[in-house]
């Protein structure tokens, strides 16, 4: 299935590419936790950004490897590069205009990162 996303100005606008049925992470993280971002990981290859490139600015903090993108203009993270997954997309499913029919959502914990990472590593691959 094909799902449209967008922030809440829709100066960015994607689609990404995810079955009818998603599990995505709910991780407590410092940043998850504060912007309520649900985690549908993706390869690339997946994802598709339709509009807004020059509306984006980037946050990386700690590693530097995870690369937050933000709207310029509303502040909302639609997606980002995950540090779990670098050669993916993170798609916050809050973000989507339609959302799969089922959603399953998992803790993740996302304070102990170094201990846990290893159990997303396969949702990028092809």
């Amino acid at each position: 299935m094909k799902y449209q996303g967008s922030c809440h100005c829709r100066a960015v606008t994607f689609e990404v590419v995810a079955p009818e049925q998603v599990e995505v992470e709910d991780c407590n993280c410092s940043i998850c936790s504060k912007a309520g971002f649900l985690h549908l990981i993706v390869p690339k290859k997946d994802f598709t950004l339709l509009s807004g490139k020059s509306a984006l600015t980037t946050y990386t903090f700690n590693t530097g490897v995870a690369k937050h993108s933000f709207c310029k203009h509303c502040g909302i993270k639609p997606f980002y590069i995950p540090r779990s997954n670098p050669d993916g997309v993170d798609v916050n499913v809050r973000c989507l205009d339609t959302k799969p029919s089922q959603i399953n959502i998992v803790k993740f914990d996302g304070q102990q990162w170094e201990q846990n990472a290893h159990t997303l590593a396969h949702k990028s691959k092809v």
